[in-house]
């Protein structure tokens, strides 16, 4: 944990999205509600397009600091483990039927506790330059 401080960015990365990956983790979660494929759904409910899952965008959110921890493949072992996760959905992706979309996320410590043997990593989540996740921490637990 010495070497952790706050502020510092311990991860970094996009991910992209594309129609394909909404059907992906549709048939993989069972959540085939049209909003996440159907434009026409989309548009007859309000919505600006269609919508990636809320539980897909927080999964990719937390990838980059999963592979961190797990030291992204290099001989240093594994450096912890996720023990709590939590965000609020500020705002959701849409995934345009051409484009796509890409979510960005920055993992940055925000609090270390010594006793414990913790440290809160607040990601920065963004689609198309706008905040999608409010308030998402992660606390790992350091090995």
């Amino acid at each position: 944990m010495s070497a952790l401080e706050v502020g510092q960015v311990v991860a970094e990365k996009t991910y992209p999205l594309t129609r394909d990956s909404l059907v992906r983790y549709a048939g993989a979660s069972g959540d085939f509600n049209p909003i996440h494929y159907r434009d026409d759904v989309a548009a007859a409910v309000g919505l600006p397009g269609v919508l990636a899952h809320g539980m897909l965008t927080m999964g990719t959110a937390v990838q980059p600091v999963v592979e961190w921890l797990e030291g992204a493949g290099d001989d240093a072992g594994v450096l912890g483990w996720v023990s709590d996760y939590q965000v609020r959905f500020t705002r959701p992706v849409v995934v345009d039927p051409t484009a796509g979309a890409e979510i960005a996320v920055v993992a940055k410590v925000g609090k270390l506790d010594a006793a414990a043997g913790t440290a809160r990593i607040d990601l920065t989540v963004t689609a198309g330059g706008q905040t999608v996740l409010g308030k998402a921490q992660v606390v790992v637990t350091l090995a």
